[in-house]
């Protein structure tokens, strides 16, 4: 089910009744109930497999939590961890391994058949498995005890406002919140209504408004000018934002109905000074999961510079793997990891050098921000082209950037076009507005500005809205 769907407007208020009309067990039942209907509406084969996922995973826990023995606790966390990645890499992974091994074979001049299973991904598979994953990890290292109910831990994986596109969420943040009847106050309802109706304004808007301007780019690199390729790739990294956290907005918004607080996943990336800190603002709880469960265990920063490097770029290749099964995210991730390894490397004597030169920090802080924006939109051509020629047709068009060939009629209608970059532009400009002068001092102290810029976003969803259901780019993952 999309939250932006009609089934998801009659869905919400359902769920709502049922969830503040019942008490203790009952509510516990209905949440998980209403986390599954939520996710078999696709495909109930689908929540199957989910509640498998599930169950081991609660098995494992209890029985590592439950010995006292470190050798088979370790058994019981490496059982546990290999169901997992091998279900995720069986359903994600497997046709496209088979794929490049074919492609492989046939650049030495063997001959193979171009044949694949044809396997279909289950929508949020990559999210739940990690949730799984991490629950029985935190078991293990005993940051808290396996939860003996199966119901509370079906709830907790299942959690349908997080559910297919996070937060990533860990044991020690939901599962305390579902224990005992949570009564939301009305400032959570108010500012709950609010992510909600922002979360909608970004993905109904500005990301649905920028998304057929961005699919004619991308899907014809070899015949659109230069600059509509430049500005397909702007428009493209203001989509992915505001689709994705559009999407978590909504959801932690519906969960702050419910008195339960998810973690913030978005914090103003594309203003970061650098590449560290864009992933401590970019999809933040997926980037703590791979800084907690793969950099730190493969050493972290720990025996020198060059083992540093080394973990950072295993790290951000397979969180680039994570995204898809292309080639496409593999060079997105390694494109990432050079930047924080280059950062590390070039921070020092930068900043050596901007103080010699005298550059006030203010203009220093002004080049970085465009510099990091500028080579995270870079690699964002890799994350949304289809193949690696595809990427590469685009850079090299782009390079030769010639600003007569400058036609926006050759992409779509000059009005998509025009209404694409302004709303892109709004949006940023109001981001960066509240960097400054943040929106809930203001609130608080004109409250009649509250409902008047919840009423100018409702106008602006239903007047520039589009309503069709078209699916958050994150479900592919």
């Amino acid at each position: 089910m999309l939250f932006n769907s009609f089934a998801f407007l009659i869905f919400l208020p359902l769920f709502l009744i049922g969830y503040f009309a019942t008490t203790g067990r009952a509510r516990l039942l209905w949440m998980m109930a209403g986390s599954f209907f939520f996710y078999g509406w696709w495909n109930w084969r689908y929540l199957l497999l989910m509640v498998v996922v599930i169950l081991v995973n609660y098995w494992g826990a209890l029985l590592i939590d439950r010995s006292s023995d470190p050798r088979r606790r370790k058994a019981w966390l490496i059982a546990a961890c290999v169901f997992n990645l091998g279900l995720l890499g069986y359903f994600k992974y497997f046709d496209f391994f088979i794929a490049s091994v074919q492609e492989g074979l046939q650049s030495l001049g063997i001959h193979t058949s171009d044949h694949t299973l044809g396997i279909l991904l289950p929508i949020g598979i990559s999210f739940y498995i990690f949730h799984a994953t991490a629950y029985v990890v935190d078991v293990y290292r005993r940051d808290f005890r396996a939860e003996p109910d199966p119901v509370r831990v079906m709830t907790f994986v299942s959690f349908f406002p997080q559910l297919v596109a996070g937060p990533i969420v860990r044991g020690t943040e939901l599962l305390p919140q579902l224990r005992g009847d949570r009564h939301p106050s009305w400032a959570a309802i108010q500012s709950g209504l609010a992510l909600i109706l922002v979360g909608f304004f970004k993905k109904v808007v500005v990301a649905d408004s920028c998304s057929p301007v961005v699919t004619n780019i991308f899907n014809n690199p070899d015949l659109v000018s230069s600059l509509n390729l430049l500005l397909g790739m702007y428009l493209y990294a203001i989509q992915i934002y505001c689709d994705f956290s559009g999407y978590t907005d909504i959801g932690i918004g519906v969960a702050r109905l419910l008195g339960i607080e998810l973690p913030q996943n978005f914090n103003k990336p594309y203003f970061s000074s650098s590449f560290s800190q864009f992933w401590t603002r970019w999809h933040m709880t997926l980037s703590r999961w791979l800084r907690d469960y793969l950099y730190i265990p493969l050493g972290g920063n720990r025996g020198g510079p060059l083992k540093t490097y080394r973990n950072l770029m295993i790290t951000m290749l397979l969180g680039g793997l994570w995204h898809g099964a292309n080639w496409t995210f593999v060079v997105w991730g390694f494109l990432h990891g050079m930047y924080l390894i280059l950062q590390r490397l070039l921070s020092a004597p930068f900043a050596v050098l901007t103080r010699t030169l005298r550059i006030p920090p203010r203009l220093v802080h002004l080049f970085l921000v465009l510099l990091v924006f500028h080579l995270t939109c870079f690699a964002w051509i890799f994350f949304r082209s289809q193949t690696l020629g595809d990427a590469t047709t685009f850079i090299s068009r782009l390079a030769s950037l010639n600003p007569a060939e400058w036609n926006p009629r050759s992409v779509r209608q000059i009005q998509d076009v025009a209404r694409a970059v302004l709303l892109g532009s709004l949006l940023l400009g109001v981001e960066l507005v509240t960097i400054w002068y943040p929106l809930e001092p203001i609130f608080r102290r004109n409250p009649w500005m509250r409902p008047v810029a919840g009423a100018v976003l409702i106008i602006m969803c239903l007047v520039l809205g589009n309503f069709v259901g078209q699916q958050f780019i994150y479900f592919q993952f």
